[in-house]
């Protein structure tokens, strides 16, 4: 029992002591947003990643478009990301989410892509057999000899 209570009150010191790196902002983005932000700022990598000069010719700025997008700015971005970082706990259940969400958003779109793949496939066959159905149907001509 006694052995129970002073490993209590270590902790309690312990966690009392725990120092706050990092002050929370005014301006905080709330950790749901803070998901959807990240999660299209991964997909905004991945476009730079694969065709950035088409964003260029376009007059897009892929950060730029995420911050107008979610109403904030960079300095409220960074403010925010820098106090999540600095609970990592929060910080990788925030990233746990964005990952998972991608996964999902991955899982649907080869899903959809198997439909419509298999729509082309059976709309390509049956316009075939209506082809071939009319090749039968219709007389030949011959030419007057």
């Amino acid at each position: 029992m006694i052995q129970r209570i002073i490993l209590g009150l270590v902790m309690l010191l312990l966690f009392s002591c725990v120092e706050k790196l990092v002050e929370k902002p005014d301006n905080l983005i709330p950790q749901d947003k803070m998901v959807l932000i990240l999660k299209e700022m991964a997909i905004v990598n991945a476009a730079k990643g694969t065709d950035l000069g088409k964003l260029r010719n376009n007059g897009i700025d892929p950060t730029s478009f995420v911050f107008e997008k979610y109403e904030i700015d960079s300095t409220q971005f960074v403010d925010s990301d820098r106090y999540y970082a600095s609970l990592p706990l929060v910080y990788e259940t925030l990233y746990k989410k964005v990952e998972s969400s991608l996964e999902n958003e991955r899982l649907q779109m080869e899903e959809d892509k198997k439909v419509k793949d298999s729509l082309d496939l059976l709309q390509k066959s049956t316009k075939k057999e209506i082809d071939s159905s009319l090749k039968d149907t219709i007389p030949t001509l011959k030419s007057p000899q």
